[in-house]
């Protein structure tokens, strides 16, 4: 059923990714406020299931996954459990779910960190928009919220798997875009610098590259409640990049206008920002993505 509004974002079948906190759980809850149900997958059920607790102390319907959006099975488990559960179609997914890393420069990194931050980041995207496209294509309405970074195109030093996990996203929804044009369905990439969620403390970060984050992110860091209700009211509209903050914006600008410029600013950033030698502070999952 198309959303009397004509807006998708309102009344919605949604299955959010990585929707235990931050970002994730903040869409699931915005989206629970414009009289949506909601799915909320996490790799953690306890945390899914603490964001749906606060889904129905809204009055609205939410359901608890445990979903590792690495292994494409689970996703795909994901989508034929949607659409078990809700009285239709998904009609909003959102990829959210992703791992912060970073604090090395490539040679140093590993082939490990990079398929564990790329299994992440831009397979568990990947593997949902496999699994729940067909379905939006078939019904005509809905769509996809990706949610990327400004490290996809910021390119910043010592955030290899980051920024091409993140890069790909973008270009994968670019794609997707060209592709559904027409049908009905959109797409949108969210693409934020910092956001005040867990994703410092919970990815593999070398230690000073979280402290600097974790400072960005208390003093610069916009709320996940204004980022998802602002991407969602862009999604609306039927726009591809939402770029909510001005630092964001201002970066998109200055590698587009001056990319040699830019590069040579990345190289100084990169001289005063020496990388660690020492292992990642942690490494479990997160299940919340912001930028960097």
């Amino acid at each position: 059923m198309r959303s009397k509004t004509g807006k998708p974002s309102y009344g919605s079948r949604a299955v959010v990714t990585g929707a235990g906190s931050g970002i994730g759980r903040a869409f699931a809850l915005e989206l629970a406020r414009r009289g949506g149900v909601v799915m909320c997958a996490d790799i953690s059920l306890p945390r899914a299931q603490e964001t749906v607790a606060m889904v129905q102390a809204l009055g609205a319907t939410g359901y608890a996954v445990e979903c590792d959006v690495s292994v494409r099975e689970n996703v795909e488990e994901l989508a034929l459990r949607a659409g078990i559960e809700f009285d239709g179609p998904t009609t909003v997914l959102i990829n959210n779910a992703g791992v912060g890393i970073g604090g090395k420069p490539v040679g140093d990194i590993g082939f490990e960190d990079w398929n564990w931050a790329l299994g992440i980041n831009l397979w568990g995207v990947i593997h949902g928009c496999e699994a729940f496209t067909p379905a939006l294509r078939a019904a005509g309405e809905g769509g996809i919220i990706n949610v990327a970074s400004a490290a996809g195109f910021a390119a910043a030093p010592l955030m290899g798997p980051y920024n091409v996990g993140k890069a790909a996203v973008m270009s994968l929804s670019e794609t997707m875009a060209a592709e559904l044009s027409g049908t009905g369905v959109r797409i949108s990439v969210l693409c934020p610098t910092f956001v005040k969620t867990n994703v410092a403390v919970d990815g593999r970060i070398t230690a000073s590259s979280s402290r600097l984050a974790e400072f960005a992110m208390r003093w610069t860091g916009r709320s996940p409640d204004k980022i998802a209700a602002r991407t969602l009211d862009a999604f609306d509209k039927g726009r591809l990049y939402v770029v909510p903050q001005f630092d964001a914006k201002a970066v998109w600008r200055f590698k587009r206008l001056l990319p040699a410029v830019y590069v040579r600013f990345l190289g100084l950033l990169n001289r005063v920002m020496p990388a660690e030698q020492e292992p990642a502070k942690n490494e479990s999952l997160t299940s919340t993505t912001t930028g960097a």
